[in-house]
């Protein structure tokens, strides 16, 4: 059931079973969720059903990645509550189209590419936080709002019927694999608890309990704020934020599933459909979002590797809005919060674990410090600022310690110091340690064959040297210098004083 399929930039094998039935099972679980979020933030639920739709057909059609889905993600959404709650959701409308401008303009100047900065430690802390954010956000499922409008934990019968629910789904997701493979094993699930649960008229929690979802298609609508330098001061802080928590969790996912798929997505690219997409949800009235690891997981599971699952998730969604609701909405929660539940044990980075004893305690470290700043603060974007600011001091630091000298004296009376390692902020102090002035010849030569200048720190510490030696009647020469080191010092020249030796003989590249 493979043919080929041409639309846009993707022309490969398709299996459409798989893409339409992975393209249902995103749909279902993207949808208490997209609601969940929205109503979390005081929205509409249309709001965030929107979301769901435009954001996963723009990024499915424009995307870097085929097989990642994006919709109303609570990542993007919870650093803007405080700016709905302040201003409107108009101001809200106008933040989401200037985020999406941000996004386009990174992967138009290809900033994407400094996602491959990001070190693995800080990709199992992420991922590992996410999955305790999931597991945790399905938990929450076990309560119901009363009458008075609080919330509360299920008791009783309702509660052993939702527990009894969700187990049956998670034994139905992990067992039917090994019976077959020909559905998706979250979609069968889905599928089973529905139909025990309308057999056996078990009166349960439903997706209706969390919102009504019907609706009509999203319209143009510009929104209704004051096109001022004041509204501009007012929501480019929150668009800046947004768009770099929404860039930050999409391309850490566009590497996930590059891993997952022994493939290459493009970040740049992945950027501007992002960037598109949450313009059009600023002029067609939903919340925004990014990509969605869960829901990208429940694809890949499903067997889908191409676009078009995305593309019928969207669609679908959409089509439920108008047609679908009241049978979607007779879902019981339990069959999703199941799937969720599983999602979250293969979100987990288990192997962290298990070679935990094998791992630098610097990278331990990092590891759970941005698993919890991703628990406690919901923030993925700080989370992985502080991991990646914490492996670079880590990296400056090692290699600071790694600078050395080796000294020696010619026959001619000239001391050399052959240097090793980089000489950066972190190493100078210990560079201008392993000089002595005084006690040197006349000529000194450094050779740095085997070292390169960095920073301008370096470049300073070099000037320092080169001044002590000059106090005390004495030359200091720099020799074996690569092209971008000579035309850093060259830059500086009006501020620092060293002596270049020219080396006939030094080539920067090896000869051929």
């Amino acid at each position: 059931m493979k043919n080929t399929i041409s639309l846009f930039d993707f022309s490969k094998k398709i299996n459409y079973k798989n893409e339409l039935l992975a393209g249902f099972t995103v749909a279902m679980t993207m949808i208490p969720e997209s609601l969940s979020f929205a109503i979390l933030a005081g929205l509409s639920p249309l709001t965030g059903l929107y979301a769901a739709g435009l954001m996963g057909l723009v990024t499915a059609i424009l995307g870097g990645r085929p097989g990642m889905v994006s919709g109303g993600a609570g990542a993007t959404i919870v650093v803007l509550i405080a700016l709905i709650q302040s201003h409107g959701v108009e101001y809200l409308f106008a933040t989401v189209a200037l985020a999406g401008i941000i996004q386009i303009l990174v992967g138009i100047f290809k900033l994407g590419k400094f996602v491959r900065l990001i070190p693995q430690p800080v990709m199992y802390g992420f991922l590992n936080g996410l999955a305790i954010i999931i597991f945790l956000a399905q938990i929450e499922q076990f309560k119901i709002t009363g009458n008075n409008g609080e919330a509360g934990w299920l008791q009783g019968t309702p509660l052993y019927i939702m527990a009894g629910l969700t187990a049956l789904t998670i034994a139905v997701v992990y067992f039917f694999p090994k019976l077959t493979k020909a559905i998706p094993a979250s979609l069968a699930a889905i599928i089973v608890v529905f139909a025990v649960v309308l057999g056996f008229n078990i009166h349960t929690k439903t997706v209706a309990d969390i919102a009504h979802i019907s609706g009509n298609l999203p319209v143009f609508h510009i929104p209704q704020v004051p096109f001022s330098l004041e509204t501009l001061r007012i929501i480019f802080p929150y668009a800046l934020i947004m768009a770099g928590v929404g860039l930050i969790e999409s391309l850490l996912t566009l590497s996930m599933v590059d891993e997952i798929t022994n493939s290459k997505g493009n970040a740049n690219k992945e950027s501007v459909a992002q960037g598109i997409a949450n313009m059009t949800n600023g002029f067609f009235g939903g919340m925004g979002g990014c990509a969605m690891v869960a829901q990208t997981l429940v694809n890949l599971n499903a067997g889908s590797r191409a676009r078009l699952s995305g593309i019928i998730a969207a669609v679908m969604i959409l089509s439920i809005i108008l047609f679908g609701a009241p049978v979607i909405e007779k879902i019981p929660m339990a069959a999703l919060v199941g799937v969720m539940m599983m999602v979250a044990i293969s979100t987990f980075q288990w192997v962290s674990i298990r070679i935990v004893n094998k791992m630098p305690k610097s990278d331990i470290f990092v590891g759970i410090t941005v698993a919890l700043i991703t628990v406690v603060l919901h923030n993925l974007a700080l989370a992985v600022l502080v991991g990646v600011i914490i492996s670079a001091l880590v990296f400056a630091w090692d290699n600071a310690k790694r600078i050395r000298a080796r000294k020696h004296t010619d026959v001619n009376g000239i001391k050399h110091y052959e240097i090793y390692g980089p000489l950066f902020f972190g190493s100078v102090t210990a560079f201008i340690e392993k000089f002595d002035p005084a006690e040197d010849p006349d000529e000194v030569v450094v050779d740095f064959k085997e070292s390169r200048i960095v920073d301008m720190s370096a470049i300073d510490a070099l000037d320092k040297i080169s001044k002590r030696y000059k106090q005390n009647g004495k030359t200091l020469y720099l020799r074996h210098l690569s092209e971008d080191c000579r035309k850093m010092l060259k830059n500086a020249e009006a501020i620092i004083e060293v002596n270049i030796q020219e080396d006939p003989t030094y080539k920067v590249m090896p000869e051929k």
